[in-house]
């Protein structure tokens, strides 16, 4: 006779509910490598970073929390992360602060290629100065229309044209720099029967086949 204590232990319990976990965001909740050179200061509503390349700064909502495990670390947290919109938030703004780092140590480069026939491209200096916010620079660009397309490079935006088919862009802020660099490619985007246009990076695009009768 088996007693039923011991015919518990015996028997093994299996259940076909999944174990169920604490909401957490798993990009939020790695902690950040602070370079020594730099430097932040948190505040309620934003975190100050400075660093060798300049200072910026990213908001914070008032649920997010920042602490300093290390000195050479930085954690987010939230206050409540089974709200959607705080467990949302959390990796955001971990990915903000990350790119504010990077930025203000190494910098982003973009790279820009002209792909088609007669595309150039020339730095050169621009006639309208520094009036309408540039930094005194305007790309020349020959994308195949009747005219020359010129285009005002911001203060902020670095650019350098090693080849006549190849522009650099340099910036500390991620997000700008992306909206610089699809600025230029809007005028001559890549179109799908020639593979003709302006590739930002390591863009590519599916060739099609002409349709024939």
């Amino acid at each position: 006779m088996i007693i039923r204590s011991q015919l518990g232990q015996a028997v093994r319990c299996f259940s076909s509910t999944a174990r169920v976990l604490a909401h957490v965001s798993h990009i939020g909740r790695e902690p950040i490598r602070v370079p020594q050179n730099v430097t932040l200061t948190p505040t309620p509503t934003a975190l100050s970073i400075v660093g060798p390349l300049g200072t910026t700064s990213v908001p914070l909502q008032p649920y997010m929390k920042i602490s300093f495990p290390e000195p050479t670390m930085v954690a987010i947290s939230v206050e409540d992360a089974e709200i959607k919109v705080q467990r949302q938030m959390w990796g955001t703004t971990r990915t903000l602060i990350f790119n504010a780092i990077t930025g203000m140590t190494e910098g982003f480069t973009v790279p820009l290629y002209l792909v088609g026939v007669g595309f150039r491209v020339a730095l050169e200096e621009d006639p309208r100065g520094t009036t309408d916010g540039g930094n005194g620079k305007r790309l020349n660009m020959k994308l195949g229309y009747s005219h020359t397309v010129f285009v005002p490079v911001p203060t902020h935006i670095k650019a350098e044209v090693p080849t006549p088919t190849k522009i650099v862009l340099s910036c500390t802020d991620k997000h700008l720099l992306g909206l610089f660099a699809a600025k230029v490619r809007s005028y001559r985007k890549p179109e799908p029967y020639k593979g003709k246009g302006i590739f930002v990076g390591t863009e590519q695009i599916r060739i099609k086949s002409v349709k024939k009768k």
